[in-house]
């Protein structure tokens, strides 16, 4: 250790003449304990929501999901789905077909999406690990009743009564025949609720999900699709496949992986995120105003002593230094015993939920999840703000004169 490292910790251990000096820097290693403790926690409830809502993504979501570039139907039989099936790596795949829908059940109506998917999309997702009522069954019986999975939130706005097996949800399309009146241009589709997933986000909202040959026959087309869904073997490599993919399929598809699929959610979360972490470090900033004041009194305390030193011939930005030291062991002690308070709370909340959510959600507490770069994150917020705190009480250190007789 050297000099000026020995000099600043002996200003901050050492006996102070009032008392209250000692107070106040306690008062201050306090705030920046609570204020590093609050900046990692928030991070790590994002980090803990961005998880949850991911994993529950990934089980409606494919590996890959190839678009059309243009257009909103394409046929099945344009397709080469032979060069597609030699294709190592991809498991299963299922072709998809969507389009906006207006539902319409015991006089309660919304727009939707209505999706219609191949019986391999069970295979190619995990939605059946989504499901909240019921079961994830979609295929057609010898009556030509058509069955469809409900988003939960779409289910709630309709208002479906799930111990009335026999009112189906109507289904709205345009037709492709025209006629005198707007009736007469919908073409219409029963669906039988027989089930109810949730993934935690608009998807809940506005899908139903049924088989694709009754939405086929709903939009009038013969075998189209909108979309292709795919899932990967274990080890598969995705940009491989992707590239194959593309060159079978040329430029009028779009193929995008699993995290592209939600590319604006995540991004708005990753907003949210900031921000609040940015509103968190003004807070943290009037935090550091105690720093700052506990400083400036441990300046005038020894403004003798600085006096001596600088008879003694050292200079002036040593001066400086040794205050901005004292200002930065502060703020790593605060920081240091914020990180074990947020570790605590971390194993208490993992363990206990003590935080609790309404019951409306599909958890019981809030999740938390902590990252490695959140602790250098949040350890250069605070050392950098202790530093720019170090630095006004470190000036006036500076300007005291080497003439003890003046101080």
């Amino acid at each position: 250790m050297n000099l000026l490292s020995t000099i600043s910790l002996r200003y901050l251990l050492g006996k102070k003449s009032t008392n209250a000096i000692n107070i106040i820097v306690w008062i201050s290693i306090t705030g920046m304990t609570i204020g590093s403790a609050a900046l990692l926690l928030i991070l790590s409830v994002f980090n803990g929501f961005e998880s949850l809502l991911s994993g529950l993504l990934s089980a409606f979501n494919p590996d890959l999901k190839v678009e059309l570039a243009e257009g909103k139907y394409y046929a099945v039989d344009s397709v080469n789905t032979k060069e597609i099936y030699k294709i190592e790596g991809i498991e299963t795949w299922a072709f998809v077909l969507e389009e906006t829908s207006f539902f319409e059940y015991k006089g309660s109506q919304e727009v939707g999406v209505l999706k219609g998917v191949d019986p391999s999309f069970l295979l190619v997702t995990q939605l059946d690990s989504t499901m909240i009522m019921g079961s994830p069954s979609l295929a057609e019986n010898k009556n030509n009743i058509t069955y469809g999975i409900l988003g939960s939130g779409m289910f709630s706005k309709l208002s479906v009564n799930q111990d009335d097996p026999l009112t189906p949800v109507i289904a709205y399309m345009p037709s492709k025949k025209s006629g005198p009146s707007l009736v007469e241009d919908l073409s219409t589709l029963p669906v039988y609720p027989s089930g109810v997933f949730s993934v935690g986000n608009d998807i809940d909202g506005q899908m139903i999900i049924i088989n694709r040959s009754s939405m086929n026959g709903l939009l009038g087309l013969d075998n189209h699709f909108s979309a292709i869904e795919f899932k990967l073997k274990p080890g598969a490599s995705e940009s491989d496949i992707r590239k194959r993919l593309q060159n079978i399929l040329g430029t009028s598809f779009i193929i995008k992986n699993r995290i592209q699929q939600d590319d604006g959610f995540f991004k708005i979360m990753n907003i949210e995120k900031m921000i609040s972490y940015l509103i968190a470090c003004l807070t943290f900033l009037l935090i550091a105003l105690n720093l700052v004041g506990s400083l400036w009194m441990i300046v005038l305390e020894k403004k003798q002593d600085i006096s001596i030193l600088k008879s003694m011939g050292m200079k002036t930005r040593s001066i400086k230094k040794i205050f901005i030291y004292i200002g930065l062991y502060i703020s790593l002690a605060g920081l240091l015993l914020g990180f074990l308070l947020a570790l605590a709370f971390y194993f208490v909340q993992t363990h206990f939920g003590i935080i609790s959510l309404p019951d409306v959600y599909i958890i019981d507490s809030y999740p938390i999840e902590l990252r490695i770069k959140d602790f250098f994150m949040v350890s250069l917020t605070v050392l950098g703000i202790g530093y720019l705190a170090s630095l006004i009480p470190a000036h006036r250190a500076a300007k005291i004169t080497a003439f003890v007789r003046y101080e």
